[in-house]
């Protein structure tokens, strides 16, 4: 099949002719249509084209969520340049491997930030002084970003032939272990988050979309795409605040948000988090990270017939629980998408039967193309058309995934098998903890044990001791037992919401 026309280039083309007053972008206080979207970003175009960024170059963002970074994603997509997003809190030498690794030729930053490409630039051979754009104006001796954009015609560019089979993406994983790695996504498959996902969604082109969490994670992708290729309003935040994302649900009429499940805890905290306030809604999806059980239950009370779960990989794996399975499928992080496969393997990948633990592995279109320059990880990680996730977890007699942890989180005790998320969700329990992670640090008998992390609730008086004491009596099996229960102020997360298990391990492994 040709993947020719399965592409991301025309979509805001298509909206600015046939709906061409619809909001396209509402960011603090500006809201675009979709013409006024479109004219912008061909200037952006041409201001690329003219500074001999073309097919196939790579631009990076050093930004935090704006209308330039919105602006950014869809000149890339018209002059097929890959767009390489970048986090703002990156230094010295992160910053430098990811801007060398990715052979940027161009980079967009605000003010605030030039001094850090300064720190890296003599190091980087592949990137020439002049092609540093910053969004604000302040810093001399850069071109700017506005005034490169406003010297340019409103009039699309030329068109460049862009395929399926392109590249429109390269994001960098989290880096919660290793050396960050850069996942190529291509056209088609950012085109089919467009279709699977509005789909799944329930997704139209009145639907309002709200994203709070920041547009350079490619778990913003999964409501990012949906919504431009349907023609919605996309209500872009500068940053996430609880209270914040209350009142702008409630004021744009909000129907389909995303939150991971730190940002969920922090909304449950405000009391007008409720259905008779936020009518609007149709659609919570939990991404990120396993959303306990406990949390589900008050989210599903407080506003029911809303919570979706998706589990996922950048690398292009995806399960779903929808809204109509939430409740039954409790602690199910859902089934595969349209077009997609999973298996539960053994360490020597022989498919499990239903309820036995092993390695999620998925295969569909959604797969990435590769690792960015690295063939030999590309070939580890996809084999035979299958994604290794190094996930665990078992499906049940009904094909429902159910999570039982990281294979590195795997705990492994006395010999036994012990999974960190089968405690978390006992511990969470206690009318006391906010939140709590679970990891395993060396023991002389055992090899290892469990050790629990928790936040409290300022409310309520209660020790350590006395919550081990507690989430013991109450774990099912002995080597569950935990160790050791440690009070923090917050649990270490990177900034995609997702706990640092391994800077918790480090941190404590001596206790």
């Amino acid at each position: 099949m040709s993947l020719g026309l399965l592409t991301i280039q025309y979509w805001l083309k298509k909206h600015a002719v046939y709906r061409p007053g619809h909001t396209a972008i509402v960011f603090e206080n500006r809201r675009l249509t979709y013409k006024e979207l479109y004219e912008e970003v061909n200037r952006l175009s041409n201001a690329f084209t003219e500074a001999g960024i073309g097919k196939g170059d790579k631009v990076a963002t050093l930004l935090s969520n704006s209308l330039e970074l919105w602006e950014i994603y869809w000149a890339c997509a018209a002059i097929g340049a890959v767009a390489v997003p970048l986090s703002p809190l990156l230094r010295g030498q992160g910053l430098f491997n990811l801007l060398d690794n990715s052979d940027t030729k161009l980079v967009i930053t605000s003010h605030d930030l030039v001094e850090h490409i300064n720190a890296v630039k003599k190091e980087l051979n592949n990137i020439p002084v002049l092609n540093y754009w910053v969004t604000d104006g302040k810093a001399a001796g850069y071109q700017q970003y506005q005034q490169q954009k406003n010297e340019h015609s409103p009039v699309p560019p030329a068109t460049i032939t862009v395929t399926g089979d392109d590249p429109y993406n390269i994001i960098y994983s989290s880096g919660t272990t290793g050396m960050p790695k850069g996942i190529v996504i291509s056209h088609a498959v950012r085109a089919l988050y467009g279709s699977l996902f509005a789909n799944a969604y329930r997704m139209t082109p009145e639907s309002v979309v709200m994203h709070s969490g920041s547009i350079i994670f490619n778990g913003s992708f999964l409501t990012l795409m949906p919504a431009m290729m349907l023609g919605c309003t996309y209500v872009l935040m500068r940053h996430y605040d609880a209270k914040e994302v209350v009142d702008t649900i409630h004021r744009e009429k909000v129907t389909h948000t995303i939150l991971v499940p730190s940002q969920i805890i922090g909304c449950l905290q405000k009391e007008n988090f409720t259905k008779e306030h936020l009518s609007s809604l149709e659609y919570i999806l939990s991404v990120g990270a396993p959303l306990l059980l406990e949390h589900k239950q008050e989210l599903n009370k407080r506003i029911p017939g809303v919570f979706y779960e998706l589990y996922g990989l950048t690398e292009g794996f995806m399960t779903i629980l929808d809204r109509n399975d939430a409740m039954q499928k409790t602690g199910s992080v859902g089934y595969p998408s349209q077009f997609m496969d999973i298996k539960i393997v053994d360490e020597d990948g022989n498919e499990m039967p239903a309820g036995r633990i092993g390695e999620i592995t998925g295969r569909g279109p959604l797969l990435m193309s590769g690792y960015y320059k690295n063939e030999t990880l590309t070939r580890e990680t996809l084999r035979d058309g299958w994604l290794f996730t190094g996930d665990m977890g078992y499906l049940d007699e009904d094909g429902f995934l159910f999570l039982t942890g990281r294979k590195k989180d795997l705990i492994i005790s006395g010999g036994v098998n012990v999974y960190p998320t089968d405690i978390e969700e006992v511990v969470i329990r206690h009318e006391a903890v906010k939140d709590v992670a679970v990891f395993g640090i060396p023991h002389k008998e055992w090899g290892e044990t469990p050790v629990a992390a928790v936040v409290v609730s300022e409310a309520v008086s209660v020790s350590a001791e006395e919550i081990k004491e507690w989430a013991n009596r109450n774990l099912e099996a002995r080597y569950q037992k935990i160790y050791k229960v440690i009070i923090i102020d917050e649990l270490p997360r990177n900034v995609a919401g997702k706990v640092l298990k391994r800077e918790l391990r480090e941190r404590f492994a001596g206790s």
